[in-house]
């Protein structure tokens, strides 16, 4: 049927009704004939014509047989996941993950893939193609079904500027124009996003910001950064650095005790800052992950906790100034350690040192956030592909 079709013809009707039952498929699994009509407001006869349809085109498939009321098997139906596939990918500077999306929301396997450790040998193109392959692979997925993709990583792209790349991690990436080269090379849709980004983007979904009109999240891990929530739409800002708080200068009344100034929040409570911290308290390990094993049992883990809290109320209380959210989320892997007793501490602190009084939780999403909000944006995107395709069945 021609996308061109003029509303209120039967070939316009045909095909809204096409990509309704599609979309109910997608929305509520395997259906029967019956109950398509029932859900889609068209009659049997309509409604066997559309499948009949849809199955010709190889946009759905039987899935199985239930019985109805009389005994008598009704056939099922469900779309097929495999005709349009996304792979989200969560990249650093030594290794990338990456897992395939559908249209259905099926888990699919996290794979890691360790990256070069010279800048010669990285290749923004080469390792976006092994990424997409090592996600099919498990499932043996075809990768020529990937139309879509979506990079979160640390820092931000300018999509006012050439796509420029504004980032310290994705060494021998071009620092322009990397979006299309990825198109042209690998003739995928891409989407690269910061990575706090995507994780703000998993906890609206289903984690601590679900119920929340506004919020802040502020991650914490080897990195520093935040994500902005507001009236429902992730603010990304003018040229994309919205939430780059980590160059925000720090005063010298905040400076740790080992003597070492921190001119900015990232030298306050980044990684390296969490592992001085920590070993003025007695607490070792060879790096951030160390160190918050070691945190988990350890008699300091209060003390480094609470100091820390002071240095992140800091950090949050200019987005308070600014955005007034109703909550702020802690994430990251030092605010996962810290869990629900270091959002107590920053909270008590906000109110002992400001005029605000937000909520402030530990973030809920189950494992990793920044995939898992990549495949949020995937899913809408794979399923609106899907849904597009309708258009070209033709009778």
């Amino acid at each position: 049927m021609a996308a061109t079709s003029a509303p209120g013809t039967p070939a316009w009707l045909g095909a809204w009704n096409d990509r309704a039952t599609l979309s109910l498929l997608l929305e509520h699994g395997p259906l029967g004939r019956v109950r398509i009509a029932e859900l889609g407001e068209m009659s049997k006869p309509t409604a066997s014509l559309v499948v009949t349809r849809l199955e010709k085109a190889g946009l759905i498939r039987v899935d199985g047989e239930v019985t109805g009321g009389q005994g008598r098997p009704s056939v099922t139906y469900a779309a097929r996941a495999d005709r349009v596939l996304g792979v989200a990918i969560d990249i650093d500077a030594k290794r990338m993950r990456a897992c395939l999306v559908d249209a259905l929301r099926t888990e699919h396997e996290t794979i890691e893939i360790a990256l070069p450790s010279s800048v010669g040998e990285r290749d923004a193109v080469r390792e976006v193609r092994e990424a997409i392959a090592a996600a099919c692979a498990p499932s043996g997925a075809d990768p020529s079904m990937v139309r879509n993709v979506c990079i979160g990583m640390q820092g931000y792209l300018d999509s006012h500027n050439d796509d420029q790349l504004f980032t310290e991690t994705l060494h021998g990436w071009p620092r322009s124009g990397v979006r299309q080269l990825l198109k042209d090379e690998l003739n995928v849709d891409v989407q690269i996003d910061n990575d706090v980004n995507l994780a703000a983007v998993a906890e609206r979904s289903f984690g601590a910001g679900a119920d929340a009109s506004n919020f802040a999240l502020l991650w914490l891990g080897n990195g520093l950064g935040a994500a902005l929530e507001l009236d429902g739409s992730l603010h990304r800002g003018s040229f994309g650095g919205a939430g780059e708080i980590g160059f925000l200068p720090a005063p010298h009344a905040l400076y740790g005790r080992d003597g070492r100034p921190a001119t900015d929040l990232q030298g306050l409570m980044g990684g390296k800052a969490l592992v001085r911290l920590a070993r003025e308290h007695g607490v070792h390990g060879r790096n951030l992950t160390g160190i918050l094993a070691a945190l988990a049992t350890s008699p300091a883990r209060a003390a480094v906790f609470a100091e820390l809290a002071h240095r992140v109320a800091f950090g949050v209380i200019p987005l308070l100034a600014v955005v007034d959210p109703e909550l702020v989320v802690l994430g990251g892997p030092t605010c996962r350690a810290g869990g629900d007793e270091l959002a107590e501490l920053v909270s008590q602190q906000i109110r002992r040192t400001s005029r605000w009084s937000p909520v402030v939780a530990a973030s809920t999403v189950v494992g990793n956030p920044i995939l898992a909000g990549a495949r949020e944006l995937l899913v809408a995107a794979v399923r609106n592909e899907l849904l597009g395709s309708v258009a070209r069945i033709t009778t």
